[in-house]
């Protein structure tokens, strides 16, 4: 009996401290920058971090790189989005849109924690994680869960706000299965393309009504989904809706200078 109670109790440590361990071990050993692959450091080293994801000025409404703070793009002006606020970390394009890949497509969510990190420090991001009292990852069509296994924003969410999390409120009409893929779409058929085809779950209404809410998203192209989405929360009685994602594709205008000022950089740390 004292043999089986200590085979149990070995057991039983083991399935506790092998986790634990794991975990410790892993903040506690170096490993390589995902972009300069410098070692020892953490999954993105801080010079990465200073070199790629300095502020810019946005658009306080959908976080577009403007040329003045605290400025309403025109497209804005002239068509307020349902969100009161939108933060972006950085822009889409290298050494962000490798990350991205590799978190999204690489079956690898071990991203997660450095990208959630990236965008918390962000300015204006800890106010609103702060203050918001619902946190909601956009949804993911069901094809392409299934494709890939996990929701990126479902994991960035968890760990920015994990207690006030919340993956079900959001629903997809039945027919917005058949739509045409969202990055096949300019903008403005984006925006058609998902007009009313989001609500919350009728069951949920009590948990949205008068609150605070968060949505989180990993790339913002033209924003069609989260407006979608803030229409549908505050139609069921939500007080605000804000937006925080991690990349925001640059408006067409500024697309090729980000673009010129990125090859220069992946060119340099290429040689």
């Amino acid at each position: 009996m004292v043999g089986g109670r200590s085979e149990l109790m070995a057991i039983r440590d083991a399935l506790y401290i092998g986790p634990m361990l794991s975990r410790l071990l892993g903040r506690a050993l170096p490993s390589r920058c995902r972009i300069c692959h410098a070692w020892p450091a953490q999954p993105l080293c801080e010079a990465c971090v200073a070199a790629f994801a300095q502020p810019v000025a946005r658009c306080p409404r959908c976080a577009l790189r403007l040329a003045e703070h605290d400025s309403p793009c025109p497209d804005c002006l002239r068509d307020p989005p349902p969100l009161e606020r939108c933060v972006a970390a950085v822009d889409y394009a290298w050494p962000w849109s490798d990350c991205i890949a590799q978190f999204k497509f690489g079956a690898d969510p071990g991203w997660r924690d450095a990208l959630a990190l990236l965008m918390r420090s962000t300015p204006w991001a800890e106010p609103l994680i702060d203050a918001c009292e619902l946190a909601v990852p956009m949804r993911m069509p069901e094809r392409r869960l299934r494709e890939r296994g996990f929701n990126q924003a479902l994991e960035l969410a968890r760990r920015l706000a994990p207690q006030r999390c919340d993956a079900t409120l959001l629903m997809r009409l039945p027919d917005a299965r058949d739509l045409p893929e969202q990055h096949t779409l300019s903008r403005a058929a984006r925006l058609a393309n998902l007009r009313g085809a989001m609500l919350v779950d009728p069951l949920r209404l009590p948990a949205v009504q008068g609150r605070q809410v968060l949505l989180v998203d990993d790339v913002m192209t033209t924003g069609a989904s989260l407006r979608a989405a803030a229409g549908a929360l505050l139609q069921a009685g939500a007080r605000s809706v804000s937006a925080l994602v991690l990349a925001r594709t640059p408006a067409p205008g500024t697309a090729d200078a980000v673009r010129a000022a990125t090859d220069a950089d992946q060119a340099l740390y290429r040689d």
